[in-house]
């Protein structure tokens, strides 16, 4: 077999794997994320990330129903009904286009609040906390983001999941703005920590 690969005309990816008999690349190769989560009659702010620079995307409507995609890879519209979607996107890198496949989940649009803001800590010991929410839709993980770092405290940190924690290493009352977003159904909170 390894002296079939210096006869080949091109080796490359495609090339070895035809040689080899190994399976052509699968769609989580291409896309770092192929199944979006949205909220119905929520604008969709998110973006297809190829894993390879240079790739461009082949604009497509209705990917789900309102939802469509840009030669940027940018999602863009408003998801009008509820379901679960399967549909082609073109990926192109030159003249090279391949087929990939996107899922979107179009969930019901169920309110959802805050709670457990306020995170009381002593200079030196360990906080353990978490932001949590009450509602929205169920089976679907919220996802935290500090929206100014500078607010944080040192020492401590908050994290994607909501959880703060760290060593504070100095007092006072900080108040730190998280955005939390359900499925595209977004929010901002302030997180208030006490450190005495």
């Amino acid at each position: 077999m390894c002296a079939l690969l210096p006869a080949l005309p091109s080796v490359g990816p495609k090339a070895i794997q035809l040689a080899w008999g190994a399976p052509e690349a699968t769609r989580s190769d291409r896309l770092l994320e192929d199944v979006f989560y949205v909220t119905e009659g929520i604008e969709v702010s998110r973006s297809l990330t190829p894993t390879e620079k240079g790739v461009t995307f082949q604009a497509a409507t209705d990917l789900a129903p309102g939802v469509g995609v840009d030669a940027s890879g940018r999602l863009y519209g408003t998801p009008d009904r509820v379901g679960t979607y399967n549909a082609p996107v073109r990926l192109c890198s030159g003249r090279a286009c391949a087929e990939e496949r996107v899922t979107f989940v179009v969930l019901r649009n169920v309110p959802w609040y805050p709670s457990s803001l306020t995170f009381p800590g002593r200079i030196g010991r360990p906080l353990d906390g978490r932001i949590q929410i009450n509602g929205g839709p169920s089976g679907v993980l919220p996802t935290f983001t500090v929206t100014s770092y500078e607010a944080v405290p040192a020492g401590v940190t908050i994290g994607p999941d909501g959880r703060v924690g760290g060593v504070p290493t100095a007092s006072g009352v900080f108040r730190v703005p998280v955005r939390i977003c359900v499925a595209g159904n977004c929010a901002g909170v302030v997180a208030t920590l006490i450190i005495i």
